[in-house]
């Protein structure tokens, strides 16, 4: 929590506290550490996208609860947040990256993409009247430089990332991907990290309805969302292991 004497900076976002913080932009940091935890994972054979999943009650439909979304045909991209603003920049992204393909009649880079989200965050940093977006993206594909995994924070801030954790439990997998992620990894092992690391970082465990996954290969340069035949698989995987 900030002391009293700070909060009278937190009125506007174009107002620097006197040792340079903008504490908009740090309550937006905050709402992405109380989602749900998301990480991604880079393997020479593609990247992963993995997500808690929660169903907050019987009356909603799982596939309302999505928070993995394709964005072009090679690209994916992971939340953690707020579902509302990352919906408006998801939308964004899916038209800049139809509207380069229709420029220049090839697919865009990830890292492109990438910047020009991160360049819509930071423009919300220092405008009277708006607010930061309360999301943080992971973004993976595959593009003609290989696969690429993203990391962007609600400032603007990108960073080119071997794997990547964020929400509620995103230091918990940040600590176990530190500790067992490997450069050569398969994608069938990056999987199964993927779930032990989840497995870890969320309370009760993992179960097929509680997480989601994605992956694009490096052969196809699809982006695929995992069943849930497929998802128990990886998971009893696991779980065998233990």
């Amino acid at each position: 929590m900030f002391s009293p004497s700070t909060m009278g900076y937190d009125r506007a976002i174009t107002v620097f506290s006197p040792d340079g913080r903008l504490f908009q932009v740090e309550y937006a940091l905050e709402a992405v550490r109380k989602g749900w935890t998301t990480i991604g994972i880079l393997c020479p054979e593609g990247v992963l996208l993995a997500v808690e999943k929660r169903r907050p009650s019987q009356l909603i439909t799982p596939t309302s609860m999505e928070k993995i979304h394709k964005i072009d045909e090679h690209i994916g991209v992971a939340f953690a947040g707020l579902a509302f603003d990352a919906r408006v920049l998801i939308d964004q992204a899916r038209i800049y990256a139809q509207s380069y393909r229709l420029t220049y009649g090839e697919s865009i880079d990830v890292e492109l993409l990438t910047k020009w989200i991160c360049d819509i965050k930071q423009a919300y940093t220092q405008h009277a009247g708006v607010r930061p977006f309360g999301v943080s993206f992971i973004i993976g594909g595959v593009d003609s430089t290989g696969p690429k995994l993203f990391g962007t924070e609600p400032g603007g801030a990108y960073v080119d990332s071997y794997a990547y954790a964020i929400g509620i439990g995103g230091q918990v997998a940040t600590d176990y991907l530190d500790k067992y992620y490997k450069h050569d990894l398969s994608l069938d092992d990056a999987l199964i990290l993927a779930v032990q690391t989840l497995n870890k970082a969320i309370e009760g465990g993992v179960g097929p309805e509680r997480i989601e996954m994605a992956v694009i290969k490096t052969s196809t340069k699809k982006f695929e969302k995992l069943s849930q035949d497929v998802v128990r698989k990886y998971i009893e995987e696991v779980k065998k292991e233990k």
